[in-house]
């Protein structure tokens, strides 16, 4: 005969205890959440691997368009396909950005080797240290206010890959731009090495325009580069690379 707690305690249908049953239960549940991750870790890698897919056959899009360029064509051919990541650490970029304003390539790896040296470059450390140790590092007064200003941005706006995901280009440069120290310029490179967006033009940088010069054989004003550029849509991040590397082999 079956005792009341033996009652309390067996299913009815089954004849299994309820310790069992519980215990096949969360044996199950285990297996599924064991499955569901496993599923979403698949997902991932294919996300991952899309992803990384993606950046090949952009890069490699790029190059075909390009290679058969009348002007650009032989630098592109010289140099094979060329690539555009996104920068890890966004405010980094645009502080190394910042300091490569109106100097020489030169001068800037330095300021940047003794900046990084000192000071932890991210929104916090830099709103934190001293002005006198960003001064003493090498940025101007005037470049210690910009790196603040957009720490200052980056903290309290929430700036990072994900919120600028969606962003068309000109939104983009028109939000940078409203942070002191960022003009065309500057958030040119922002789009074009921060967030690896493939159709960038930066006709103010001095070495766009001497890779124009190198690869037209004439001198160009700026509205007459934009317009000879735009040859080479939707891959103008792509062409500019190629130009800096016309400038740096004296193509």
């Amino acid at each position: 005969m079956t005792s009341e707690r033996e009652r309390e305690t067996t299913d009815p249908q089954s004849g299994e205890s309820a310790e069992g049953v519980k215990a096949a239960d969360a044996a199950e549940a285990a297996e599924g959440a064991e499955a569901a991750e496993a599923a979403e870790a698949a997902e991932g890698a294919e996300a991952a691997e899309a992803a990384e897919a993606a950046g090949t056959a952009t890069a490699a899009d790029a190059y075909d368009a390009l290679v058969v360029d009348p002007a650009l064509g032989s630098v592109v051919e010289a140099h094979g396909p060329l690539s555009l990541e996104p920068a890890e650490d966004l405010y980094e970029r645009l502080v190394v950005s910042l300091i490569r304003q109106q100097v020489s390539m030169e001068a800037a790896a330095a300021i940047r080797e003794r900046l990084f040296e000192r000071v932890e470059v991210t929104p916090e450390a830099v709103l934190a240290a001293d002005r006198e140790l960003l001064r003493d590092a090498g940025l101007s007064a005037a470049k210690t206010d910009y790196v603040r200003s957009t720490a200052r941005a980056f903290r309290e706006w929430g700036w990072d890959h994900d919120y600028f995901t969606g962003m068309d280009d000109t939104a983009v440069a028109d939000e940078l731009s409203e942070v002191r120290g960022i003009g065309p310029w500057t958030a040119k490179m922002v789009l074009l090495f921060g967030l690896s967006r493939p159709d960038v033009f930066p006709v103010e940088d001095l070495g766009i325009r001497k890779g124009m010069r190198a690869v037209f054989d004439e001198d160009l004003s700026r509205s007459e580069m934009r317009e000879r550029a735009s040859a080479w849509t939707p891959y103008r991040s792509y062409a500019s690379l190629y130009l800096w590397r016309a400038v740096e082999n004296g193509e």
